[in-house]
This record gives structure tokens, sequence and C-alpha cells, in this order.
């Protein structure tokens, strides 16, 4: 079994086949998909697929390109759904700032005030964080441990390989690893995988994005975690099987409404 911890179903690229996309993965033993909240117009979407498949799951949040969208009476009547697992995708995004300085701190801000109620909303309703950095390593782990997010942990998606992070898994957070483990200028990754503890690992592939090779540059699909399994298991020395238990028992540890999962055909 394999758990794809971060799929964007609600994609608009995958309107006209996603129950194909999803039968096609479950076939091939992706028998568990958590679409993350990123846009608060899509998750109406993500929760409609929730309920359709017993193997599907969403998260509500709202991600920090997004955070004029915070509204936390819409977050929290998607968060109470029994299928919506987890607050979030959620974090800092410092890649994109406006160059005027002033304005840039007023983004970097904004963002950090929407990132911390979503923090607090978490440890609120006991539910873990699907966490997105990007170039704001220090302040995301700042806000990670001051605000005490430890006590319902998360994942880094799309781990970056930062160094700094790594000791965010004695804090309950785990390290969602995708397609760019198998990108030729994966280097600083495939260095540090080694250092994360294997009981802190997931698989993700955060389709429709980052396609892994040799698909690189087409649209991801969550049967491609496949593909990412097995650069991980060469990586660490462990049979794929393995890889496979090791990393859907992760999942079940962070995400425990996942034990609903009922598995049949479909």
């Amino acid at each position: 079994m394999i758990i794809d911890t971060h799929c964007h179903l609600d994609d608009a690229r995958f309107r006209d086949d996603v129950d194909d996309v999803i039968k096609n993965a479950y076939e091939q033993g992706v028998q568990g998909i958590i679409i993350p909240g990123a846009d608060i117009e899509d998750l109406s979407y993500a929760q409609e697929l929730s309920h359709r498949y017993s193997h599907i799951f969403f998260a509500a949040g709202i991600h920090p390109y997004h955070h004029e969208q915070y509204d936390e009476k819409i977050l929290r009547s998607f968060l109470s759904d029994e299928k919506c697992i987890a607050v979030g995708e959620c974090g800092l995004d410092y890649f994109r700032l406006p160059e005027d300085a002033a304005e840039k701190e007023a983004e970097k801000q904004k963002q950090k005030d929407v990132f911390v109620k979503q923090i607090e909303l978490a440890k609120e309703l006991k539910k873990p964080l699907i966490v997105h950095i990007r170039d704001a390593n220090e302040d995301s782990k700042h806000l990670l441990v001051e605000k005490n997010a430890d006590v319902v942990g998360g994942v880094l998606h799309c781990y970056n390989a930062s160094k700094h992070l790594l000791d965010l898994a004695d804090k309950g957070f785990y390290f969602g690893i995708g397609g760019v483990l198998t990108f030729k200028n994966a280097k600083n990754l495939i260095e540090v995988l080694p250092l994360i503890p294997k009981e802190k690992l997931l698989l993700e592939t955060d389709a429709p994005y980052l396609t892994p090779m040799p698909y690189r540059g087409e649209r991801n699909e969550p049967s491609y975690t496949l593909l990412v399994a097995q650069k991980m298991s060469e990586l660490l020395n462990i049979s794929v099987t393995e890889l496979h238990n090791l990393t859907s028992k992760n999942a079940f540890t962070l995400f425990k409404a996942l034990e609903k999962i009922k598995l049949d055909t479909i």
C-alpha cells in the first residue's frame, strides 16, 4: 500500500479524467490519497471527491500565496467534516515578494499572520498541519516552535532539503518527499535524505506539479508515487516493499483519521 499524502486532485487539470486517474493509481497500489487545501474556492470539490471515494481524504487551509482569502468561518465549516483530516497547506513562501522593501516586509507579515492563525486552529481542532515552506526556512521554523505546533505536528510538504529544518523531526514533524528526488539537480535532497529519521518519511506527488522522471514536463499523477518510492528505496538501501510499508505506517501515525480507509475494489 502507498499513501500519497499531497495530491491536488481538485486541480482543473484533473477535471476531465479524475475518476480514471484515481482508479489507475488505486490499481497500482496507491490506496490512500490526501488532497491538500490551497485555494478556498476548490475546497468544495475536494470535499466532494473525499466522499465519493472511501480512501480519499482532504485538508482545509490557505496557501501563503492566497492569504487574502483567509476566512476562519469557511475553514471551520470544512474542518468539521470527518473526511477533513488536516489543516493546510499553510505556511510561508518568500519566492515571489515585492521589490520595494516596505511592501516586501508587509507581505511577509501578512503571510505570517495567516500562518499563525492556522497553527492555532490546528491546535484547537487537534488536526496535524500540512506546511508549505519556500525560501522561508528561518521564519517558518521560528513560528512552528514559538507557537508550539508540536502539539499537533504535521508534515513539511515538498521538503526542501534544508538541514536547518531537520530537528523539527523531534517536534512531531514529518518530511514529504516527492518527484524532486528523481531530478538530476536533486543533489542536496539526495544528500540529506539519509539524515531524516526513517519513521518521519512520507511519500507525496504534489500532482499535477513536480512530475518525477522520466515523465518530467507532463502532468503528474498519484500513481507516480511508485517512481518516488523506487528512487527512495534505492537511496536508503531498503526494498521497495519495505519503503511502501514504512511510509504508509508513518502516514497512518500522523494522519490518524486514515484508519477509516476501507480497502475494496473501485
